[in-house]
């Protein structure tokens, strides 16, 4: 017998009450419930071709989330890995240094902007079978971090945006993409 493959599940977008809430922690993530919800953000992630997805962005206000870095349409340039799901993730530290890069937003479709993200993270997190994780990302991988862990939070990318002028639509973006290609 096949079991089928979770189907993606609607993403809400911006003014959603749901984006702008601090997630409560997973008491038990071995609960059915739990382990279903993070089969929905692996399918979602990968159909919406997104590099990163958390529990608020299909409606659940747990401290779940999905870093999936990979090349795919809307990020070209992304460095593969395997999805990794963190459970009650919590930052340790944190680079002085900050890089300032191109962010989009599956909840906030058609706008990319640049935000200062910490260059380097240390991150203790479990994963789907409730293993404690230690880890350290750095460049893209602790951006996408970064911008899932802000979801845990109840904030998006545009919170962390400097000035209107650091703003694009989606279309411009990819326009200056495929200008850099060459």
């Amino acid at each position: 017998m096949t079991i089928p493959e979770p189907c993606p599940t609607p993403l809400l977008t911006l003014g959603h009450p749901v984006l702008r809430q601090v997630a409560k922690p997973v008491a038990a993530v071995e609960d059915e419930a739990v382990q279903q919800l993070i089969d929905q953000l692996l399918a979602t992630v990968r159909t919406a071709n997104g590099v990163g997805i958390a529990a608020p962005q299909l409606g659940h206000s747990l401290r779940i989330l999905v870093i999936a870095s990979r090349p795919n349409l809307r990020y070209p340039h992304a460095p593969l890995m395997e999805p990794t799901v963190l459970v009650n993730p919590r930052l340790v530290s944190a680079s002085d240094q900050l890089e300032l890069g191109w962010e989009g937003c599956l909840s906030v479709p058609g706008v990319r902007g640049q935000v200062p993200r910490h260059q380097t993270v240390e991150v203790e997190y479990c994963d789907r079978h409730g293993q404690p994780h230690r880890q350290i990302w750095q460049g893209f991988v602790a951006r996408i971090f970064q911008h899932e862990a802000d979801h845990l939070e109840g904030k998006v990318f545009l919170d962390r945006v400097q000035s209107e002028a650091d703003l694009l639509s989606e279309d411009a973006y990819q326009a200056l993409e495929i200008a850099a290609l060459g």
